[in-house]
């Protein structure tokens, strides 16, 4: 199966999940999800709480394996790869999981160091120079040696962040990116998303329930209804705000807009 297709827009096809069920056991989280992610798009997975957005996630980087489908990154069968194989799609991937996962004990420059340590053939130096890099990429130049718990909530995300572009990523993966950040700190952190887009020529994937967010930074979306337990709805999120005919997906868009805003 060649993944590397052309969309409608003359885009190209980044990843593409066939046929997906998620499930724990017996119970099925969500079935038969099929949805395609461009290449250089902001794609954003939403729905409510407990529609499985977070396991879908862990299934597109393999944390988590399919009851049944199939994901591909270009034309890599990511799901029948083996284990060699795999470890090469992941090194073309970074990941921000919703806590930031920082290593406490660590500063934020050997955060950052340990995936370089691991993955290039860099000196010590050298990996400290990139490291300072990542970081001012971020807005955290000088920050190189202090410890998480010496910095913000939205600072850590950042450094989150610049630990997850460490390898140069063709993909990201952002697990619920403004959480716990304040309205100011979560839209700053999406202009960040935007200009990490537009400097490494990424495909960024984002699980979220924010609405600011959504509406301004996704190129493209699907809606997971937990109550069907699939995709009820896809495509640009300004557009399902307008004109979806799901009232569940309407619901979903107009959370905390001004009443105005959600009418249009």
């Amino acid at each position: 199966m060649k993944a590397e297709e052309h969309g409608g827009n003359g885009a190209r096809t980044h990843i593409i999940v066939r046929d997906l069920t998620m499930a724990y056991g017996s119970f099925v989280v969500m079935r038969d999800l099929n949805f395609t992610i461009s290449r250089g798009e902001v794609f954003i997975i939403m729905g409510g709480s407990g529609s499985g957005k977070s396991t879908l996630l862990r299934h597109l980087i393999g944390l988590q394996e399919p009851a049944k489908g199939e994901i591909y990154f270009g034309d890599d069968n990511f799901t029948k790869a083996d284990e060699a194989e795999r470890q090469r799609i992941l090194r073309r991937i970074g990941v921000l999981f919703q806590s930031g996962a920082l290593w406490s004990s660590m500063t934020l420059a050997e955060n950052i160091g340990l995936l370089l340590e691991d993955y290039t053939d860099l000196n010590p130096e050298e990996i400290r120079e990139v490291a300072s890099l990542k970081l001012a990429l971020v807005g955290l130049k000088g920050y190189e040696d202090f410890y998480p718990s010496e910095i913000s909530g939205g600072m850590q995300k950042r450094a989150g962040l610049a630990r997850a572009i460490a390898l140069d990523p063709e993909a990201l993966f952002l697990d619920e990116p403004s959480a716990g950040l304040d309205p100011v700190t979560a839209r700053r952190l999406d202009e960040l998303i935007l200009e990490l887009r537009d400097s490494l020529g990424a495909t960024v994937v984002v699980v979220t329930h924010d609405v600011a967010s959504i509406l301004t930074i996704g190129d493209n979306s699907i809606f997971l209804d937990a109550e069907a337990s699939t995709i009820t709805a896809r495509g640009h999120p300004k557009e399902l705000l307008a004109h979806s005919p799901d009232p569940k997906v309407r619901e979903f868009l107009t959370r905390g807009l001004p009443q105005e805003a959600a009418q249009r």
